[in-house]
């Protein structure tokens, strides 16, 4: 029993001691026992022993059986070592930067002097901050006050002037009603019109009430019979035809706030007055006998009389608009005078059709090129077809000129009046909306698809007798005929074809301004004009021409030699040979135009704009260092430019000319960078890598040149391609080995003193050296 007791006694000790050290393990939770572990935690496993879970992993701690409290200080032991193993690491990793802290500490002392004098100085400078601050707000709330009470001194002072303007409108208009001064009575309305009649009633007191209604009451009645007045005499001077009095008061509509009414009036008297004149011009127009000379075209001239008319009243009352009624409403004007337009347009269409069987004689056409339709009695004769086509064009070409002039006066009045771009598009939509659905539009959509059926017509007709007169000459199995005929078309080809031809090239090919003169001149003709500038589209039709005479001399000269070749398949005499010989004068003729319109065009175009990327070669530095030379080889700082800029040239003109024309106008542009290049490489300083760079922009851009024709482009380089071998050379003697005898099939183009020259150029090489050459 007692040995019992003292086993329980032991047991409740090691208990203890057990609680003891797990509440000790417990404290140090946190240690890092090895790499990785985060968590040490001590507790029991049932009826095998304990074990350290450590993180993922597990430390094994045998069962101690009856000497448990030594094992549990051997544990603390442990854990105590590893504890201090980590303070001491620390220690260590502190004790390493302990020099670079010192370090630091020692340059510290220096400043720490001065600390205090900078401490005084921040207190100082927030003093002085603080109170400026106080003083410039104190000053800006006085500037406020200032402020305001000036705007409410200004509105007191704005009152008052619109008090004095009111009763000086209010004797002013009375006086000027019964004297029948209507401007100065509409400019008494016009001030009153601007005041603003219910802050005028706040601001006045209770004395001034009476005194206030009774001078608005008054306006507003002298406003009303104003109004009357002017209303009745503008239609009395519309009526009596009193130009200077209809100008007068429309004048005066917009000062008392009828800008609107008067507008619509003023635009009705103009359309009477372009009824009128319009209507006797035109009829004394259709009255033309069938034996004038304009008779044929007298519908068009009609309709240009009309047209001309219109532009005439728009131009010349636009600034009256613009001037008293302000930008924007010219609109307005152009609606009604349309209207007008229109009426007179569909009276000389009616007649045009029933003078001319317009009508008609597309329908007879429609059933001729009808191939289900059977054999009509009647057809239309090409000669009055040419004559209806020709009258046509005319009409439509003045229609869009006409249409043209009111979009644009329309236009540029808006943008003066409208800066909102949505605002403007909106207005502008307007304009299109009216022009294009006007009756004139109308008819010249019809009159159009009319002019498209006939002129197929007339064109399968033409070509059908062209066909039948193809061979009629030869037929004729007369050799002085042929001959002669020959002779009227070579002379008709040299003297009046090659001449339009040779005329169209003389105007060059139009760039753009010749010089700062130019563009200033044309900037004030069309300022004064009150036109807009619009050369783009005139620059654009000129190259076009240019373009296309070019390529009908070509073709032209195609064909010539291909008239001669099939004449003398049918023909082989002496006399028609001697004849046909005059068609080489007429090849040869076309030939020399075609080298002029080329020069033309790299004089006037082409000339200046390569020449500044030729001209920069000499900005480029030759004289190059090895890395210099790499970075060249990665990129080029001068050919592969000159090569962009080229193709975007050549793209400009590859559609539009001929084949034949777009590989001779390359060559032409070849020459003329090989001249400008050469001048420029002659002037420009070199080492032995400059050279070899030299020689790799000229291989590229005659590689470049090359696969843009089908001609030979190398020739063209042949002198450059020498230079470049001349300045890649190690030493002035290697020369000697490409010269002379030893140039094998070489031909040189350079002379011995171009050789000297450009060997000149490399500033390594002695002037000496290069004089004792004997070449």
């Amino acid at each position: 029993m007692s040995t019992n007791h003292s086993s329980v006694k032991i047991l409740n000790e090691n208990v203890d001691q057990l609680t003891k050290y797990e509440d000790m393990v417990k404290a140090y939770e946190d240690l890092t026992i090895e790499e990785g572990c985060t968590e040490v935690q001590l507790r029991p496993r049932p009826k095998s022993g304990f074990f350290f879970k450590s993180g993922p992993g597990r430390i094994w701690w045998p069962d101690l059986g009856p000497d448990l409290v030594a094992g549990f200080r051997a544990g603390f032991k442990r854990l105590s070592t590893f504890k201090n193993q980590r303070v001491d690491a620390e220690l260590d990793e502190l004790l390493k930067s302990r020099n670079e802290l010192e370090a630091k500490m020692q340059s510290l002392h220096p400043i720490l002097p001065g600390l205090q004098a900078v401490e005084n100085d921040s207190k100082q400078l927030s003093d002085m901050i603080t109170f400026t601050s106080s003083l410039a707000e104190n000053v800006s709330s006085k500037v406020r006050q200032l402020d305001l009470a000036k705007n409410r001194v200004m509105l007191c002072l704005q009152r008052v002037e619109d008090i004095l303007d009111l009763k000086f409108c209010t004797d002013g208009v009375q006086t000027a009603l019964h004297d029948e001064d209507y401007e100065k009575a509409a400019a008494h309305i016009h001030r009153f019109l601007t005041l603003d009649e219910d802050i005028l009633r706040m601001s006045a007191d209770a004395n001034e009430g009476s005194t206030l209604d009774t001078s608005f009451k008054l306006l507003h009645e002298a406003q009303t019979k104003l109004k009357s007045i002017v209303h009745g005499k503008f239609d009395s001077a519309v009526r009596s035809g009193d130009v200077a009095s209809v100008e007068r008061f429309f004048k005066t509509f917009p000062l008392i706030g009828e800008n609107e009414a008067g507008l619509v009036k003023f635009s009705k008297y103009l359309c009477s007055q372009l009824s009128d004149v319009t209507e006797k011009k035109v009829t004394q127009a259709l009255q033309t006998a069938p034996s004038d000379k304009r008779y044929n075209v007298i519908f068009s001239d009609a309709a240009t009389i009309l047209f001309e008319d219109v532009a005439r009243a728009v131009e010349i009352h636009q600034p009256l608009v613009e001037t008293y009624y302000g930008h924007g409403l010219l609109l307005t004007l152009v609606r009604h005078l349309q209207n007008e337009c229109d009426r007179q347009v569909r009276r000389i269409v009616c007649q045009f059709k029933d003078t001319r069987n317009f009508d008609k004689k597309i329908q007879l056409i429609q059933q001729q090129q009808n191939a289900f339709q059977k054999q009509v009695n009647e057809r239309v004769e090409p000669r009055e077809a040419d004559v209806l086509l020709a009258e046509v064009a005319i009409f439509s070409t003045r229609t869009e000129l006409y249409m043209r002039f009111l979009r644009r006066r329309c236009f540029n009045d808006l943008e003066v009046a409208f800066q909102d771009e949505e605002v403007l598009k909106n207005k502008k939509a307007e304009v299109d909306q009216l022009l294009n659905g006007c009756e004139l539009s109308t008819f010249i959509q019809e009159f159009i698809g009319g002019y498209i059926t006939m002129e197929e017509y007339f064109m399968k007709q033409m070509v059908a007798k062209a066909i039948s007169m193809d061979q009629r000459a030869l037929s004729s199995s007369n050799v002085d005929c042929v001959c002669a005929m020959l002779n009227h078309a070579c002379a008709l080809l040299e003297r009046d074809y090659a001449d339009v031809l040779f005329s169209r090239l003389r105007a060059g090919y139009t760039t753009g301004f010749d010089s700062i003169a130019q563009a200033y001149n044309l900037v004030q003709s069309t300022l004064v004009a009150g036109r807009g500038i619009n050369t783009d589209a005139e620059t654009e039709k000129a190259k076009a021409l240019f373009l296309a005479a070019l390529n009908n001399v070509e073709v032209s000269i195609e064909n010539t030699q291909t008239l001669k070749s099939n004449v003398q398949l049918e023909i082989n005499t002496l006399y028609a040979n001697s004849c046909l010989n005059d068609l080489n004068q007429v090849t040869n003729r076309l030939k020399e135009i075609s080298t002029f319109g080329f020069n033309q065009l790299i004089a006037n175009s082409i000339r200046q704009r390569i020449k500044p990327l030729i001209d920069s070669f000499s900005s480029v530095n030759h004289n190059l260092t090895e890395e210099e030379f790499s970075q060249y080889e990665a990129s080029d700082p001068w050919v592969q430019n000159l090569i962009c800029n080229i193709d975007n040239l050549l793209v400009t003109f590859r559609t539009s000319l001929t084949p034949s024309n777009y590989d001779q106008f390359v060559s032409h542009l070849s020459n003329e960078v090989t001249a400008l290049l050469e001048k420029v490489v002659l002037k420009t300083t070199f080492n032995r890598l400059g050279g070899l760079q030299f020689d790799k922009e000229i291989r590229s851009l005659v590689g470049y040149l090359t696969s843009t024709t089908t001609w030979t482009i190398r020739d063209k380089f042949a002198r450059l391609n020498q230079m470049a071998t001349i300045l890649n050379l190690e030493k002035v003697a290697e020369v000697l080995d490409y010269w002379g005898g030893n140039s094998g099939p070489l031909t040189w183009r350079l002379t011995p003193a171009d050789v000297r020259h450009v060997l000149s150029l490399r500033y390594d090489f002695k002037s000496d050296d290069i004089k004792r050459l004997k070449l």
